[in-house]
C-alpha cells in the first residue's frame, strides 16, 4: 500500500526550518518560523504564564476530559477579550481548539457541512496554511489584492476583487498584522470592508494569531469588532500562541457569531461533532493558563504590560532595521519596511536574492521574502542589514 504513496508536498516552513538545522555556520540567523523571541534570541515563558502555572500546580485539578468544547472558562474569556464588553458576545458561541489552524480547520469543516463548496476568498499573499486548511475541507479557493506595487496596502484592488464575491461566499481576512506582508488596512479602509460585506451579504471569516503584537491589544481587535456590529454572521478563529506564548501548548478557539440561538446551538453541536472526528476534545493546559490569567486582575495587567513590552521589541527591530538600511543607501527598501507591523515583515527581494541571502550570508527567510522581525536578536540587525543592502547591491549591477 505504501508503494503507491506518490512524494507530498513539502512544508516550506518546516523544511527551510530543516535546512537551517542543518546549516553549520556559527552566524547563520533563524527568521523563518513566528515566534517571538528576546534581545537574547531566546523564547521565554511570559511571567505571567509561569504565575498562572505555578498556581495551577499547586491546586491542580483532576485530569478528566474536559468535554468536546473543551474548557468552558476559556471559552468565555475569549469571547469577552475579542469582542469586547458590547452585545456581540451575547449572539456568539465559542469552542476550544488546537490552536489556531485547529480553529481554522474546524470553521473550514462548519462551512462545508453548511453548504459544500462554498468558495472562500483569502488575500493574495496569504498566511501560507490558508489555502493548504480550506481546500483539505473540500473548500473552493479564490483570492483577492492585498498590496500594490509600492508595497502599499491595495485599497481599490481589495475593493475590486472582493466586489465578485457573492452572496453567501466566506471571505478570510487577517484581523490584524497580516502574515506575510506585514501590512494592514486603516480604519477608513476596514469600515469599506464592512460595508461591503453588509452590503453583499459575504461572510467575514477572521484569522486572530497576532493581537497586541502591532498598535496595541485594542488597536488590534478594533477591525474584529466592527465587523461583528455590521454584519449578522461572522467566524473567527483564535491563536493563543503569539499573544501568550503558547507556542507547544497549541491553544486556540473558533468563534461562530449568528443571529439565533437555536441556529447558534446547531453550530456548537457540528463544532463538536468536527472535533470529535479531527482530535476528539482539545488539550487543557494551555487553556487553564490563559484563564487563570485573564480571570485574575493582577496576572491580566501583568500579561498586558509584557505583551506591551513585546510589542515595542518589535517595533524598536524594525526601526533599527529600516534605519540601518537608510544608512546604507537604500531609502526606498526602508521605506517600506518602515510602514509594516507586527511580527513579520516582507523584504523587497526576489527569491533569487532570498535564496542568494541565506547562501551568502546564512539568513533564513522565506523565498516569498517573508521574515520575523520578533526573532532578530539586536545585536544581530545591523549584520541582517548589510546581508540585505549586500543582496540590493548584487541585483543593481
Amino acid at each position: 500500500m505504501l508503494e503507491l504513496l506518490l512524494p507530498p508536498p513539502v512544508d516550506p516552513l518546516w523544511d527551510l526550518t530543516e535546512a537551517y538545522g542543518a546549516d553549520a555556520r556559527p552566524e547563520r540567523l533563524n527568521l523563518v518560523l513566528g515566534v517571538y523571541r528576546d534581545q537574547t534570541g531566546g523564547t521565554p515563558v511570559m511571567a505571567a504564564v509561569r504565575e498562572a502555572e505555578i498556581r495551577l500546580a499547586e491546586h491542580s485539578a483532576s485530569k478528566e476530559y474536559r468535554g468536546l468544547s473543551g474548557n468552558a472558562g476559556f471559552n468565555r474569556a475569549m469571547l469577552s477579550l475579542v469582542l469586547g464588553p458590547g452585545g456581540a458576545a451575547e449572539r456568539a458561541v465559542a469552542v476550544q481548539t488546537v490552536a489556531g489552524s485547529g480553529a481554522l480547520r474546524l470553521l473550514a469543516d462548519l462551512i462545508c457541512r453548511t453548504r459544500p463548496g462554498t468558495t472562500v476568498w483569502i488575500s493574495d499573499p496569504a498566511y501560507v496554511n490558508h489555502r493548504p486548511i480550506l481546500e483539505a475541507a473540500g473548500l473552493t479557493v479564490r483570492t483577492y489584492g492585498w498590496v500594490d506595487a509600492e508595497g502599499r496596502f491595495d485599497t481599490s484592488g481589495m475593493l475590486r476583487d472582493l466586489g465578485e464575491a457573492r452572496r453567501d461566499d466566506v471571505v478570510l481576512l487577517q484581523g490584524c498584522c497580516h502574515n506575510p506582508t506585514g501590512v494592514d488596512p486603516s480604519a477608513q479602509d476596514w469600515e469599506a470592508v464592512a460595508g461591503l460585506a453588509a452590503r453583499a451579504g459575504w461572510v467575514p471569516f477572521v484569522d486572530l494569531a497576532y493581537h497586541g503584537l502591532g498598535d496595541g491589544l485594542e488597536a488590534d481587535l478594533a477591525a474584529t469588532r466592527l465587523l461583528a456590529e455590521r454584519v449578522p454572521e461572522m467566524l473567527v478563529a483564535i491563536s493563543c500562541s503569539k499573544n501568550f506564548g503558547l507556542y507547544s501548548d497549541r491553544t486556540g478557539c473558533a468563534v461562530v457569531l449568528g443571529t439565533s440561538h437555536q441556529s447558534l446551538r446547531h453550530v456548537e453541536t457540528a463544532l463538536q461533532n468536527a472535533a470529535r472526528t479531527l482530535y476528539s476534545m482539545p488539550p487543557e493546559h494551555g487553556a487553564a493558563v490563559v484563564t487563570a490569567i485573564l480571570e485574575d486582575e493582577g496576572l491580566r495587567a501583568l500579561w498586558r504590560a509584557e505583551l506591551d513590552g513585546m510589542r515595542t521589541r518589535i517595533e524598536d527591530n524594525r526601526k533599527g532595521l529600516t534605519s540601518e538600511l537608510t544608512a546604507l543607501g537604500w531609502d526606498a527598501q526602508a521605506d517600506v519596511l518602515a510602514r509594516q507591523k507586527g511580527m513579520f515583515s516582507m523584504l523587497p527581494l526576489t527569491p533569487r536574492q532570498m535564496l542568494r541571502l541565506r547562501s551568502g550570508f546564512a539568513i533564513y527567510g522565506t523565498t516569498a521574502g517573508r521574515i520575523n522581525i520578533a526573532g532578530i536578536p539586536a545585536h544581530r540587525i545591523s549584520c541582517l542589514a548589510q546581508g540585505i543592502a549586500a543582496v540590493l547591491g548584487e541585483g543593481a549591477e
